[in-house]
Protein backbone atom coordinates (compact mmCIF):
# COMPACT_ATOMS: atom_id res chain seq x y z
CA UNK A 1 0.00 0.00 0.00
CA UNK A 2 1.21 3.48 -0.79
CA UNK A 3 -0.17 6.90 0.08
CA UNK A 4 0.59 10.05 -1.83
CA UNK A 5 -0.57 13.57 -1.06
CA UNK A 6 -1.11 15.88 -4.02
CA UNK A 7 -1.77 19.62 -4.00
CA UNK A 8 -3.30 20.20 -7.44
CA UNK A 9 -5.12 18.41 -10.25
CA UNK A 10 -1.84 18.46 -12.20
CA UNK A 11 -0.02 16.64 -9.35
CA UNK A 12 -2.86 14.11 -9.09
CA UNK A 13 -2.65 13.50 -12.82
CA UNK A 14 1.15 13.22 -12.70
CA UNK A 15 0.95 10.55 -10.00
CA UNK A 16 -1.69 8.70 -12.04
CA UNK A 17 0.61 8.77 -15.10
CA UNK A 18 3.18 6.80 -13.04
CA UNK A 19 0.52 4.24 -12.12
CA UNK A 20 -0.72 4.08 -15.73
CA UNK A 21 2.77 3.18 -16.98
CA UNK A 22 2.76 0.14 -14.66
CA UNK A 23 -0.66 -1.21 -15.65
CA UNK A 24 -1.06 -4.47 -17.55
CA UNK A 25 -3.90 -5.91 -19.59
CA UNK A 26 -6.48 -7.50 -17.31
CA UNK A 27 -5.92 -5.05 -14.43
CA UNK A 28 -9.05 -3.80 -12.69
CA UNK A 29 -8.97 -0.58 -10.70
CA UNK A 30 -11.69 0.12 -8.15
CA UNK A 31 -11.95 3.80 -7.21
CA UNK A 32 -13.32 5.08 -3.96
CA UNK A 33 -13.97 8.75 -3.37
CA UNK A 34 -16.87 11.15 -3.24
CA UNK A 35 -18.19 13.51 -5.88
CA UNK A 36 -15.44 15.83 -7.04
CA UNK A 37 -12.66 13.80 -5.40
CA UNK A 38 -10.70 13.57 -8.65
CA UNK A 39 -11.48 10.10 -10.01
CA UNK A 40 -11.85 11.32 -13.59
CA UNK A 41 -8.69 13.44 -13.30
CA UNK A 42 -6.86 10.37 -12.05
CA UNK A 43 -8.23 8.32 -14.95
CA UNK A 44 -7.01 11.00 -17.36
CA UNK A 45 -3.52 10.46 -15.91
CA UNK A 46 -3.85 6.68 -16.22
CA UNK A 47 -4.71 7.09 -19.89
CA UNK A 48 -1.64 9.25 -20.51
CA UNK A 49 0.56 6.74 -18.67
CA UNK A 50 -0.86 3.97 -20.84
CA UNK A 51 0.00 5.93 -23.99
CA UNK A 52 -3.61 6.89 -24.70
CA UNK A 53 -5.05 10.37 -25.39
CA UNK A 54 -5.99 12.31 -22.25
CA UNK A 55 -9.44 13.20 -23.57
CA UNK A 56 -11.07 11.28 -20.73
CA UNK A 57 -14.52 12.32 -19.57
CA UNK A 58 -16.78 11.05 -16.83
CA UNK A 59 -18.82 8.03 -17.97
CA UNK A 60 -21.79 9.02 -15.78
CA UNK A 61 -24.38 8.97 -18.55
CA UNK A 62 -22.68 6.49 -20.87
CA UNK A 63 -21.89 3.94 -18.12
CA UNK A 64 -18.62 3.04 -19.91
CA UNK A 65 -16.19 5.01 -22.05
CA UNK A 66 -13.55 3.21 -24.12
CA UNK A 67 -10.15 4.69 -24.86
CA UNK A 68 -8.19 2.68 -27.43
CA UNK A 69 -4.55 2.94 -28.31
CA UNK A 70 -2.21 0.92 -30.50
CA UNK A 71 -1.17 -1.36 -27.66
CA UNK A 72 -3.76 -0.97 -24.91
CA UNK A 73 -7.36 -0.12 -24.12
CA UNK A 74 -8.84 1.56 -21.05
CA UNK A 75 -12.47 0.91 -20.11
CA UNK A 76 -13.75 3.59 -17.73
CA UNK A 77 -16.94 2.56 -15.91
CA UNK A 78 -19.30 4.53 -13.68
CA UNK A 79 -21.30 2.31 -11.32
CA UNK A 80 -23.12 5.14 -9.52
CA UNK A 81 -26.53 3.83 -10.58
CA UNK A 82 -25.65 0.10 -10.36
CA UNK A 83 -26.70 -1.26 -6.98
CA UNK A 84 -26.46 -5.06 -7.22
CA UNK A 85 -25.07 -8.01 -9.16
CA UNK A 86 -28.21 -8.33 -11.27
CA UNK A 87 -27.99 -4.71 -12.43
CA UNK A 88 -24.27 -5.16 -13.08
CA UNK A 89 -24.99 -8.14 -15.32
CA UNK A 90 -27.09 -5.95 -17.63
CA UNK A 91 -24.14 -3.57 -18.24
CA UNK A 92 -21.96 -6.13 -20.01
CA UNK A 93 -19.25 -5.48 -17.41
CA UNK A 94 -18.17 -9.12 -17.24
CA UNK A 95 -17.49 -9.16 -20.99
CA UNK A 96 -14.86 -6.48 -20.49
CA UNK A 97 -13.03 -8.44 -17.76
CA UNK A 98 -12.04 -11.15 -20.24
CA UNK A 99 -10.47 -8.51 -22.48
CA UNK A 100 -6.78 -7.63 -22.34
CA UNK A 101 -7.64 -4.03 -21.52
CA UNK A 102 -7.53 -2.19 -18.22
CA UNK A 103 -10.78 -1.45 -16.37
CA UNK A 104 -11.19 1.60 -14.12
CA UNK A 105 -14.41 1.63 -12.07
CA UNK A 106 -15.85 4.73 -10.41
CA UNK A 107 -18.29 4.12 -7.53
CA UNK A 108 -16.86 0.61 -7.18
CA UNK A 109 -18.25 0.29 -3.67
CA UNK A 110 -21.63 -0.38 -5.32
CA UNK A 111 -20.28 -3.61 -6.83
CA UNK A 112 -17.65 -4.63 -4.23
CA UNK A 113 -18.86 -8.21 -3.99
CA UNK A 114 -18.63 -8.65 -7.77
CA UNK A 115 -15.01 -7.59 -8.25
CA UNK A 116 -12.17 -10.13 -8.45
CA UNK A 117 -9.84 -10.57 -5.48
CA UNK A 118 -6.88 -9.11 -7.38
CA UNK A 119 -8.62 -5.76 -7.94
CA UNK A 120 -6.40 -2.71 -7.38
CA UNK A 121 -8.09 -0.28 -4.98
CA UNK A 122 -7.45 3.45 -5.32
CA UNK A 123 -9.00 5.75 -2.73
CA UNK A 124 -8.97 9.49 -3.37
CA UNK A 125 -9.78 11.65 -0.37
CA UNK A 126 -10.39 15.39 -0.76
CA UNK A 127 -8.50 17.16 2.04
CA UNK A 128 -9.67 20.66 1.21
CA UNK A 129 -9.05 22.89 -1.78
CA UNK A 130 -7.09 20.94 -4.37
CA UNK A 131 -5.28 18.72 -1.85
CA UNK A 132 -5.87 14.98 -2.15
CA UNK A 133 -4.68 11.92 -0.28
CA UNK A 134 -4.43 9.00 -2.70
CA UNK A 135 -4.09 5.44 -1.41
CA UNK A 136 -3.22 2.56 -3.74
CA UNK A 137 -3.76 -0.98 -2.42
CA UNK A 138 -3.76 -4.46 -3.84
CA UNK A 139 -0.51 -4.79 -5.77
CA UNK A 140 3.05 -4.17 -4.61
CA UNK A 141 4.23 -3.24 -8.10
CA UNK A 142 2.88 0.29 -7.51
CA UNK A 143 4.83 0.90 -4.30
CA UNK A 144 7.65 2.65 -6.18
CA UNK A 145 5.22 5.14 -7.77
CA UNK A 146 5.14 7.19 -4.57
CA UNK A 147 8.79 8.18 -4.94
Amino acid sequence: MIRVKTSSPEETMSFAVKIGKMLRGGDIIAYRGGLGAGKTTFTRGLAVGMGLPDEVSSPTFALVNEYRGKESTLYHFDMYRIMNAEALETTGFYDYISDDGVIAVEWSENIDGCLPDNTIKITIEALGGDERLITVEGDERFDSAGN
